[in-house]
């Protein structure tokens, strides 16, 4: 990609002799065209696809036990104990990828092998998951493809940083943000739509991210790491560099806070959606039903991800649109607490598309504006991105925990309302960004 002469300079300087040389030669990128945000799109709708349609639908149905001596609980903790296991796996794999990446200096690129790797790795055991009909065997197999999606994640995401201006990193998150609904409108209406087995849906998951995902690996330009970061380095100072000090480092600290916390309020909110129609409110025809709540929920966050990109581009503000999309977060998390009810559901999920929608396009934005070190994009992208897929993942483990000791799901729509609101507060302790 070419880039303009335009110097700026460096976000945060380093004492290493690699760091200075990178903040004397950072320049703003040029803006990118279509052909550069088409593949993105691609790229990320179907990693979104991939690792949603199981948590929304698939490994609910594959864990579910209501004929079971403890009842449908048991499935419940099941399918927490599993996205548990595959969320310790992301937050490992995505800031070590990430970290390697940074410095990686092949004949294929610098980012494209840890994409198109990833990938790989994300369609081979999303394949043998669907294969498996043990709790330990799809535990397995979903730390593989939870780990393959982190990678290459890592390497797209890190991409916003190198390639974009700041006043294109907004539509970017935005791009990154719709996918994700889309991704999972997309795979499950496709499961529903054809009335795939459990198995049929992993092997055309796996078939799908191979066949699009990964030539977009191949499209996207990927400029070589500068000499300065090619140096060798032993794999304790390689594991030095995954850690940033809060104390140094406070802006990028508070906001990976606050999208832990809204990832979390989220993912209460969603992952364990399906168990609630089935069993909280009775739902007699909840496949369907999940279908329709996500087609809701998918309008409004493709809507408010583009609006809030291009708002805070526009206005080159981040901080009170994600502040105010925590917010429609907390509400709709509020409405399920208090009155439970598949009407209700319907207006919780459009307040639930505003209020992520708007946070997971202005957040990402909001990250890479304040990443501490210019030599480091990948692991820090890593980290940001890992804090947003993490807790989706980490905590259906916790709503189990809450559903199970209630019987309930009032407490876990309470808890994903005090979370988003948290992190909604939490934005304002950044003071290096508006």
């Amino acid at each position: 990609m070419r880039r303009t002469e335009r110097r700026i300079p460096a976000r945060v300087p380093t004492a290493s002799p690699a760091a200075a040389r990178l903040a004397t030669d950072a320049v703003e990128p040029s803006r990118a065209g279509a052909t550069w945000f088409a593949p993105f799109a691609v790229a990320w709708l179907c990693l979104w696809t991939v690792q949603l349609t199981p948590t929304q639908l698939l490994l609910p149905l594959q864990l579910n036990t209501p004929d079971g001596a403890d009842g449908w609980v048991l499935g419940v903790v099941y399918s927490g104990l599993v996205f548990a296991l595959g969320g310790v796996a992301a937050i490992i794999a995505g800031p070590l990828a990430g970290t390697l990446s940074d410095r990686t200096r092949s004949r294929f690129g610098r980012r494209r092998p840890w994409m198109a790797g990833g990938i790989v790795v994300t369609a081979v055991s999303t394949a043998v998951l669907g294969l498996q009909h043990t709790v330990v065997g799809v535990a397995v197999m979903w730390v593989g493809v939870s780990a393959g999606i982190a990678v290459a994640s890592a390497a797209y995401t890190a991409l916003v940083a190198d390639q974009l201006p700041a006043a294109q990193r907004g539509t970017a998150s935005a791009v990154i943000g719709a996918t994700q609904a889309v991704g999972i409108i997309v795979g499950v209406g496709v499961v529903i739509g054809f009335a795939l087995t459990v198995q049929q849906g992993y092997l055309v998951l796996a078939v799908a991210i191979l066949v699009l995902g990964l030539p977009t690996a191949a499209l996207l330009p990927d400029e070589p790491a500068p000499l300065g970061m090619a140096e060798s380095t032993g794999v304790r100072r390689l594991l030095s560099r995954l850690w940033v000090n809060p104390l140094a480092h406070p802006d990028f600290a508070w906001v990976i806070v606050g999208r832990v916390l809204v990832n979390i309020g989220n993912a209460l909110g969603t992952a364990l959606l399906l168990f609630f129609l089935m069993y909280g409110i009775d739902d007699s025809n909840a496949e369907i039903d999940l279908f329709v709540l996500i087609a809701v929920y998918t309008v409004f966050v493709v809507a408010a991800s583009f609006a809030g990109g291009w708002l805070s581009d526009r206005l080159a503000r981040r901080k009170v649109f994600v502040a105010i999309a925590a917010v429609f977060q907390t509400a709709s998390a509020l409405l399920l607490a208090g009155w439970p009810s598949l009407g209700t559901a319907m207006i919780a999920a459009a307040l639930l598309g505003i209020g992520y929608g708007g946070f997971s396009a202005v957040g990402l934005a909001l990250a890479a504006d304040v990443l501490p070190a210019e030599e480091d994009h990948a692991k820090d992208l890593g980290i940001v991105t890992v804090a947003a897929s993490a807790p989706q993942l980490l905590s259906p483990l916790l709503g189990a925990g809450l559903v199970a000791a209630t019987g309930g799901f009032t407490l876990l729509f309470t808890v994903a309302a005090v979370a988003s609101l948290a992190g909604a507060l939490s934005v304002f302790a950044v003071r290096g960004a508006r």
